[in-house]
C-alpha cells in the first residue's frame, strides 16, 4: 500500500495563494458590513421618527425626537414634551431612546439638525409653529457623500432614500469622526475667564 501526502511546496502553493485570496476579500467583506451598517442607521432613523410622528397623534401631544449630545450619530431620545422646554426639561417622560456609537457619520441639514418635534396631528413643526421639512443624511465614513436620506416632508411623510449623492453637510466628518464638533468653539457661557 503505497501512502500519499503533500509535499512541502504543495503546501506552501496553497498558502500563498489563500493569503492572496483573503486579501482580494476582506476589503469587500470591510465595504459589506459598513454599506450594512449605514443602512441600518438609515432604517432605525427613520424607524424613530415614525414611532415619534405615531406617539403624537396617539397621546394628542407634542413629542420630540432629539439627537444626543445635538448630533445624530451618537442616538435619540424620543420624549414627549409636557411643557414646551422640549428636552431641556428633565421631566419630560421618554417613550424610546436609541445610543449608537458614532462611528456612522449622521448629520440633518439646518431644520432637523438636533430635533424633530410632532404636533398632536403628527405634523413637524419648528418651536415658533411654523412647518418644518427636512432631511437627515447618512453619510459616507471617508468621502463628503450622502448614502442614505430620511427625508421628513411638511406633511409629516418620513421617506427613506437611498440616493448616492454629494452633500456638503457630510464635509465635517473624516473617518467616522465629527471634526465640525471639535473645531467649533464652546458656547459663550461656558468660556473660562
Amino acid at each position: 500500500m503505497k501512502q500519499r501526502g503533500f509535499t512541502l511546496i504543495e503546501l506552501l502553493f496553497a498558502l500563498v495563494l489563500s493569503g492572496f485570496l483573503a486579501q482580494l476579500v476582506v476589503p469587500g467583506f470591510k465595504n459589506l458590513l459598513e454599506s450594512q451598517r449605514q443602512q441600518s442607521a438609515a432604517q432605525t432613523l427613520a424607524g424613530g421618527l415614525r414611532y415619534a410622528r405615531t406617539e403624537a397623534i396617539a397621546r394628542n401631544r407634542s413629542v420630540i425626537i432629539h439627537a444626543l449630545d445635538d448630533d445624530w450619530s451618537q442616538g435619540w431620545k424620543v420624549i414627549v414634551d409636557l411643557n414646551g422646554r422640549g428636552h431641556l426639561d428633565d421631566d419630560n417622560p421618554i417613550l424610546l431612546e436609541r445610543q449608537d456609537s458614532g462611528r456612522i457619520p449622521i448629520v440633518g441639514n439646518t431644520p432637523v439638525r438636533t430635533q424633530i418635534r410632532f404636533s398632536a396631528l403628527g405634523e413637524p413643526l419648528l418651536s415658533t409653529g411654523g412647518f418644518r421639512a427636512g432631511t437627515v443624511h447618512i453619510c459616507a465614513t471617508e468621502q463628503p457623500l450622502s448614502l442614505y436620506q430620511v427625508v421628513l416632508a411638511p406633511s409629516g411623510r418620513i421617506s427613506l432614500r437611498s440616493d448616492k449623492t454629494e452633500q456638503a453637510l457630510c464635509r465635517g466628518y473624516v473617518g467616522g469622526l465629527n471634526l465640525r464638533a471639535a473645531n467649533e468653539p464652546a458656547a459663550p457661557w461656558a468660556w473660562k475667564r
